[in-house]
């Protein structure tokens, strides 16, 4: 069993920190169906960005489970071990460290995997937050700056000389981006070997024979699941049902997913409000009904609604004509495609 410090995680699954995603509701909703483990939307080192709506949305935690899982970016040691300072202040157990994030705006702040450029700075960042805080710290990183410069062991030993007690790593560089690339695994089955603290892999586990696959392949102690869970958050379900029978369940009915996207609406208006929940609602309900029978349609005419009572109803009368068709979901809508190709192009690790 997975464990960050004091906390013993229930599975090995793992819902990834995705910005403008794993908000609140959707964090408690994976938990819900089976994620072991979530961690927050990447939260801005710099005191004056604390206080923005965006931000304060992003340090909702009411109603989560333990371990509550910050993950906080930038790149000065003090202002990140001061981040970490104030998120522990506001509830924090876990402080995520972001040296993985490849985005442009992200990099050009010396964040996020910019970092991996720069292994001192590194070293004084992990150091910095280590000592600042009496919770654990983790990091999510990536295999390097680019695939020619791939250093994730010597990340991870620094990351584990400097007290990280959990390390996520991605199978991509910062330049392939989210889905440039062949995802490699063997950069993460070699770091799992060099280090002795748990190793999360990330990176296209997009189904549950993929996280098997991976986990057996990589060693590693838990796999993240990211862009699958989007409208999809039984897939953590589906996965612990996979490891226990080497089975795949049934698909979910459709009133079941009626029900739980209601539900999810629900949370979501809750926390963002009449204008704001509307709108970022939307890209939710998208995900729910990508690859579903007239759902490009629907999608169309949900992008007209400006108020939470109509959408709210149009997803209602959407699934209730779909319940008339169908009891589960279409297989082809359910199922990832879920390629269990492991292995790309070799890479030269130091």
């Amino acid at each position: 069993m997975l464990r960050i410090g004091p906390y013993s995680l229930k599975n090995r699954l793992v819902i990834a920190p995705m910005a403008g995603v794993t908000d609140r509701p959707f964090r408690k909703l994976c938990r819900q169906f089976g994620a072991g483990y979530a961690v927050s939307e990447m939260l801005a080192s710099k005191p004056e960005l604390w206080q923005t709506p965006k931000s304060m949305w992003r340090m909702n935690f009411e109603g989560e489970s333990a371990p509550i899982a910050v993950q906080i970016a930038g790149g000065d040691p003090a202002m990140m071990a001061e981040a970490a300072r104030f998120n522990v202040s506001r509830g924090a157990q876990i402080i995520d460290i972001n040296m993985g994030c490849p985005k442009k705006k992200v990099c050009k702040a010396d964040a996020g995997s910019a970092l991996l450029r720069d292994e001192a700075l590194v070293q004084r960042i992990l150091e910095a937050v280590v000592n600042a805080v009496d919770v654990p710290v983790t990091l999510k990183t990536r295999t390097g700056w680019s695939p020619d410069n791939n250093n994730a062991i010597r990340i991870a030993r620094i990351a584990e000389a400097a007290g990280i007690r959990a390390l996520t790593l991605h199978g991509r560089s910062r330049a392939c981006g989210f889905i440039d690339g062949t995802v490699e695994y063997d950069s993460i089955k070699a770091v799992k070997a060099a280090v002795s603290i748990p190793v999360i892999a990330n990176g296209d586990i997009d189904s549950p024979q993929k996280a098997k696959a991976v986990l057996d392949y990589t060693g590693a102690d838990a796999v993240m699941i990211g862009r699958a869970a989007q409208g999809r958050p039984w897939i953590f379900r589906d996965a612990d049902f996979f490891f226990e029978t080497n089975r795949l369940p049934d698909a979910p009915s459709v009133s079941e997913v009626a029900t739980l996207l209601c539900a999810h609406l629900d949370d979501h208006y809750s926390l963002y409000g009449e204008f704001t929940g509307v709108r970022s609602a939307r890209k939710h309900i998208g995900w729910y009904t990508e690859g579903l029978p007239e759902g490009e349609l629907f999608r169309d005419a949900l992008n007209l609604l400006d108020n939470t009572a109509a959408q709210f109803a149009a997803v209602q009368h959407y699934f209730s004509q779909l319940a008339d068709r169908y009891e589960r979901l279409p297989v082809e809508a359910y199922r990832f495609d879920g390629g269990h190709e492991l292995f790309g192009s070799p890479t030269t690790l130091h």
